[in-house]
């Protein structure tokens, strides 16, 4: 008999969050100390391999339980869609490494802090699912993940304008242009996990 596991689905998301913020917190220490050594880059996809395992577990989760707390294809997106912003900074922190970036710039620096503040404001927007009273609190943090979101769109294209003006190395011209590129794609995913949630919100309201 497939019995409810309601709480199953809030216990994994709020792990991935929490997984999440501190690979954030990680990348943004690696970047300002410009240190990508390989034992950091094992360390940040022993982060993202955990990540992966907390995502099959959803799925199988899914696969197991009749009555689910919201729609299941909504527990599907907002699972991978969290995957998706893992896979990035871990995907960041290899092309440092990979690149051999030696000195981040003060543009990836700006976007790793904008990163690791909207990891931590999606955090607190997941933990509201799991109580609607918390509605008005969580339409404030996706209000400021949307905010952080424009934030890292005007840092990238100022860094983008700077390294075409400033870099003579075309190689590094595409390696950084690159980082910023995947910097700001990762606070699009977490925009569009915060979307997602006032969504789901806003339907079992």
């Amino acid at each position: 008999m497939l019995l409810p596991r309601q709480d199953k689905f809030f216990d994994l998301f709020d792990k991935q969050a929490e997984n999440i913020a501190k690979a954030a917190e990680l990348y943004h220490q690696l970047v300002e100390k410009a240190d990508f050594s390989p034992e950091k880059v094992r360390r940040m996809h022993e982060m993202e391999h955990y990540g992966d395992e907390l995502m099959h577990s959803t799925i199988n989760t899914l696969n197991e339980t009749f009555i689910t707390p919201f729609d299941r294809e909504d527990i599907l997106a907002l699972a991978n869609r969290l995957d998706d912003i893992m896979d990035n900074i871990y995907l960041l922190t290899k092309r440092f490494h990979l690149y051999k970036i030696s000195q981040p710039t003060q543009f990836s620096k700006r976007l790793s802090s904008v990163i690791e503040q909207t990891t931590k404001a999606l955090q607190h927007t997941l933990a509201a699912l799991r109580n609607k009273k918390h509605m008005k609190e969580t339409q404030d943090y996706c209000v400021e993940i949307n905010r952080l979101e424009n934030e890292g769109d005007v840092i990238k294209d100022e860094a983008i304008s700077f390294l075409f003006d400033n870099e003579k190395d075309p190689i590094m011209v595409l390696k950084q242009k690159e980082l910023y590129e995947i910097a700001e794609t990762t606070t699009d995913c977490c925009e569009h996990v915060a979307n997602l949630v006032e969504s789901i919100l806003v339907k079992n309201n």
